[in-house]
């Protein structure tokens, strides 16, 4: 039972899929596994505890260069919703609009950078605070990438009939927007000397956040499957999900005082904050829970995840009847992840597993064991 982060693998959460197109995809099928399993998430989400399991599809294509290519991302997702269908579960998969980490920032006038085979970048920075502040900004939907992102959504909708569960694109928290296109060397010196201007930045981006958000949720309508990318999600959930992960780089009491209120501004404008960061965020995760109108946090629990994962300890006592949803990503085989569910699971829990078996056999196995623990 090892646990080590494989850092050959270009992605350690990733699925090797075959694409499909439209008219190769089964849509009705797919839309009635979906449906059903949403039952169970909707059980699960009106419960005070229980356990999910999510045997996430994420294909490394969609999340690099074919990204930009919506027609090659639509034909990947399909390969990769179908494949999923093999893999016993109780959370269905989802499509993602997705462009990268720039989405909010193009409202401030930044592009994107395209390096083959790779992510796009954010091109840019403002040397503080006070001149981001001072500079103009549009709303996201009147950016390039931002009318790219809403074509894409009605295009996924269009060719899938809008039967099939769609999450908004990747989003960004405040914090996170904010520490990409604002130099770094200043940044973290303008919570302690700039605290003002820190503060109006993260609600104002908060605001784009807001009305870029709104925007899709308009378009995808009852496709809409939350909190989002990154996260294990459903129709009958609630919440949107945004990437924190610059809270590693503050104390407890500044990402409290400076970087929270923003992102659950940003939170209740969709039912409630959903939280995730990479790396080791334990030491703030009583901060997390303590979030107003919080619905869900997510981390990793195994170095094959994450070089940097969370420890396990203290995560049961911390989420246990407070309602909040636990979205624990491990990659690892069923020894690994059965150790890491006991070390996580505490009578109380509401606690979503996510899982990434090489085969349904495997898959099957684990199922069949975390729902055994978490009776």
């Amino acid at each position: 039972m090892k646990d080590e982060f494989n850092s050959s693998l270009a992605d350690s959460q990733a699925t090797a899929v075959t694409p499909l197109t439209p008219e190769q995809f089964d849509t009705e099928a797919y839309a009635d596994y979906a449906a059903g399993l949403d039952a169970r998430c909707k059980a699960f989400w009106e419960a005070p505890s229980g356990v999910l399991v999510y045997r996430r599809m994420r294909v490394k294509e969609v999340f690099a260069g074919d990204c930009r290519d919506m027609e090659h991302s639509l034909h990947w997702q399909l390969g990769a919703l179908k494949q999923s269908m093999k893999f016993k579960a109780d959370i269905p998969n989802f499509l993602e609009p997705w462009y990268g980490l720039g989405t909010v920032a193009s409202a401030y006038g930044f592009g994107y950078i395209w390096e083959k085979d790779l992510a796009p970048a954010v091109d840019g920075k403002f040397a503080s605070t006070a001149e981001l502040l001072a500079a103009p900004c549009k709303p996201v939907a009147e950016t390039e990438i931002g009318r790219h992102t809403l074509d894409m959504v009605e295009y996924f909708l269009d060719k899938t009939k809008g039967r099939i569960p769609m999450s908004y694109c990747d989003v960004q928290s405040p914090l996170n927007t904010l520490s990409n296109i604002i130099d770094s060397n200043q940044f973290y010196m303008d919570f302690y000397l700039d605290p003002d201007s820190m503060k109006k930045a993260m609600d104002r981006t908060a605001d784009l956040l807001i009305d870029f958000t709104r925007a899709q949720q308009r378009l995808i309508g009852d496709a809409l499957a939350k909190p989002g990318h990154g996260f294990a999600s459903s129709r009958t959930f609630d919440g949107l999900g945004m990437s924190d992960d610059t809270i590693t780089m503050l104390s407890p009491d500044l990402y409290v005082d400076m970087a929270v209120p923003a992102m659950a501004k940003a939170g209740d404008a969709f039912g409630g904050t959903v939280f995730h960061s990479c790396g080791n965020w334990s030491d703030k995760k009583a901060d997390i829970v303590a979030i107003k109108n919080i619905r869900m946090a997510d981390g990793a629990f195994s170095k094959a995840t994450d070089p940097g994962a969370n420890p396990t300890e203290g995560f049961a006592d911390t989420f246990a009847g407070t309602g909040v949803v636990l979205n624990a990503r491990i990659v690892g085989d069923p020894e690994l992840v059965e150790s890491k569910v006991k070390e996580l699971w505490k009578s109380g829990m509401k606690l979503i597993v996510v899982t990434y078996c090489e085969t349904p056999e495997e898959q099957a196995e684990v199922y069949d064991r975390i729902h055994a623990i978490c009776r």
